[in-house]
């Protein structure tokens, strides 16, 4: 069985190794780059390598003379129609789903966030369409509970990927062509790529106030709005806040931040409030330089709730000289069965000398390992 094969990274070269040594005839590989992992190990076993010139998109001359099958091992190079027409078998790929559920660039990132209990890998026709093309072999397997994408993919979709292929290749090379089974469009779900930007947003040391009001009294209508009038009427915003209903009891806490120059009209607004039935105080707390050499950065996360992220998060910072100011994390609930997400908001001192472009960089990868989305 004459194939090409069309890959990248580890992924690929393992497929590599598997189908020779399974004993398919591998005419030709395909990478995105001279310098991949799957090209390097073509070359080390002198097999031809094509380096695609535009690596979103396989052309036909990429295809070697007399291919029978295409193989496509972790590519996100379009095999076009021109190179699966040079082929007698057209082409096959591996997706780590059960097709056509979760159809996309990120299938098993959503398998994780959508909650499955149960994960799978399809071979398919390469054909139009996203991940649409004829079924030719499945599997499945189980998804261990807080298990991340990576530990999924690395414990059973990645082995189960090598092991469907080379049955598929050698069931076309015994029989001399492919099953397919038709996917059911009622079951398609799509799982586009998770965007992760990282943006970084500094703040100068703001000309602000900030004040902390508590009120305690008798529960009744109008307390919260009461207090937010007086904070719109000078401009402030109200930052956070904790209240409850506790015995007929009204008591909360309230931060707010303002102008400096109006933080006293705003604490005399609020105290206003204070009357026998209802005790109001303000405190005031002007905002504290920036140490030395040092600049301020908001930080927001979002991702699924699992033990250990503030423990990474916090030692990814550290490790970059990066101090936590302030902190607030909360688990909350959603209506899909992803479980809980968990949401920390945290403003960090970073140092002069740790350019943005490098913070961005280095939480990147923190971010993807982590399965959340990071804004700073």
């Amino acid at each position: 069985m004459k194939c090409t094969l069309v890959g990248s990274r580890f992924f690929g070269a393992q497929v590599f190794e598997a189908m020779r040594k399974d004993g398919a005839e591998i005419a030709r590989v395909v990478a995105p780059a001279a310098d991949d992992r799957l090209a390097v190990a073509a070359k080390a076993a002198g097999v031809p390598v094509h380096v695609l010139a535009n690596p979103k998109v396989v052309p036909g001359e990429a295809i070697a003379e007399g291919t029978e099958l295409i193989v496509a091992a972790h590519t996100h190079a379009r095999v076009s129609n021109e190179a699966l027409a040079r082929s007698r078998l057209g082409g096959i790929g591996y997706h780590p789903s059960l097709l056509p559920r979760h159809r996309g660039i990120a299938a098993v990132e959503w398998t994780i966030l959508s909650g499955d209990p149960i994960a799978g890998g399809s071979v398919y026709h390469l054909a139009d369409g996203w991940d649409a093309g004829a079924v030719a072999a499945q599997d499945w397997c189980f998804v261990a509970r807080g298990e991340t994408a990576r530990e999924l993919w690395e414990r059973a979709l990645a082995p189960m990927g090598l092991d469907l292929l080379t049955r598929v290749v050698r069931q076309a090379r015994d029989d001399g062509k492919l099953p397919a089974y038709k996917q059911d469009e009622r079951f398609a779900t799509k799982a586009p790529m998770i965007r992760r930007a990282v943006s970084v947003t500094e703040d100068a040391t703001p000309a602000t106030a900030s004040l902390v009001t508590t009120v305690i009294g008798a529960d009744r209508p109008g307390i919260v709005s009461q207090l937010s009038e007086r904070a719109q009427a000078v401009g402030a915003s109200w930052a956070g806040s904790h209240m409850a209903s506790l015995a007929g009891q009204f008591a909360g806490v309230v931060h707010f931040e303002v102008a400096a120059a109006n933080a006293e009209a705003l604490a005399t607004a609020l105290r206003g409030l204070d009357s026998p039935e209802l005790h109001v105080t303000a405190a005031r707390s002007d905002a504290q330089p920036l140490p030395a050499g040092r600049r301020m950065v908001r930080l927001e996360l979002v991702g699924r709730d699992r033990p250990g992220i503030v423990r990474d998060l916090s030692k990814g910072l550290a490790d970059r000289g990066v101090s936590i100011e302030e902190l607030h994390t909360e688990v909350v609930g959603t209506a899909a069965a992803t479980g809980q997400l968990f949401k920390v908001k945290a403003v960090l001192f970073v140092p002069d000398a740790l350019p943005s472009d490098e913070l961005r960089r280095g939480l990147e990868p923190l971010a993807n390992e982590m399965m959340v989305d990071l804004a700073l």
